[in-house]
């Protein structure tokens, strides 16, 4: 399974063999030690840091509490009436289910999932790229896409990848998709990456941003209490990255049953950098 999809969920695969995940944890480990597999949060990959992407069915599955907490905070660096760009991603989609709500927002984006997150909201202008269609994440990619951007400015861009690591950057594994989220991170004044902790310290083919020029990360709090991945946030925020922490926990002060309309605040950590969220723009 792992080898025909790219990756695989934990719960995926305790279903098709008919046991436990806590058997099937076991054996991942097993066979990661026997270099067959890498072991990620919720699920496993092809061994080395340049597998193959894995597809949107399998993506949704793993890290999804993550991405949730991630796409809530994210969501308040949004402010009425901003133009943003949103790339592909199951993240970046959980982001645009949060934004149908803000009044006055212009979002362009490469993403039929992001799209159709907002296709119902009444005050937001959604703007599609155009491009060739790219099935596996259900992106448009292309000179097509790349074009329809120049010229675009806006406030900020967030975009997701494969990998995130300080000394290379964001990271994907396809070229298509590194050359459009370049010309979504050109056409703004800010660079927003959301990245669950899984994907720190990982390092894949192409390069999407630099980490000089990524102004703000937004992860989850499982980064800090892993060693690898806090390492890999210390050295970021070393170059100038400000780090936004989420908790995977809804703050008391909010009601855990309505997330869209009380984003989760970020929690405090020991050794965390973490720098202010404005909301006025300004070219970096």
């Amino acid at each position: 399974m792992v080898r025909a999809n790219g990756a695989v969920s934990l719960r995926e695969l305790a279903r098709v063999v008919q046991t436990s995940e806590v058997t099937v944890r076991r054996d991942v480990r097993a066979l990661e030690a026997e270099g067959l597999l890498d072991r990620r949060h919720g699920g496993a990959v092809l061994p080395g840091g340049f597998s193959r992407e894995p597809g949107y069915p399998q993506k949704t599955h793993l890290a999804a509490a993550e991405k949730s907490a991630i796409a809530d905070l994210a969501a308040t660096m949004v402010a009425e009436g901003d133009a943003i760009v949103v790339g592909a991603g199951t993240t970046t989609q959980e982001l645009a289910r949060r934004l149908a709500r803000v009044p006055g927002l212009t979002v362009v984006t490469n993403s039929l999932l992001v799209a159709q997150a907002l296709a119902h909201a009444n005050r937001v202008e959604v703007v599609m790229t155009g491009g060739t269609l790219r099935g596996s994440n259900y992106a448009l990619v292309g000179s097509g896409a790349e074009q329809s951007l120049q010229g675009l400015r806006v406030t900020r861009a967030f975009i997701s990848g494969s990998g995130l690591s300080a000394e290379r950057g964001l990271s994907t594994t396809n070229m298509l998709s590194a050359s459009v989220d370049r010309a979504l991170v050109n056409a703004a004044a800010e660079v927003v990456v959301l990245a669950d902790h899984s994907k720190l310290g990982n390092d894949t083919m192409f390069q999407t941003v630099a980490s000089e020029a990524i102004t703000h990360l937004v992860t989850d709090e499982q980064a800090t209490l892993v060693e690898p991945a806090a390492r890999e946030l210390d050295a970021l925020a070393d170059r100038g990255v400000q780090v936004q922490v989420a908790p995977l926990t809804p703050p008391a002060s909010f009601p855990a049953s309505s997330p869209q309309d009380a984003p989760r605040r970020p929690a405090t950590f020991p050794g965390q950098r973490r720098g202010p969220v404005p909301v006025a723009s300004g070219r970096r």
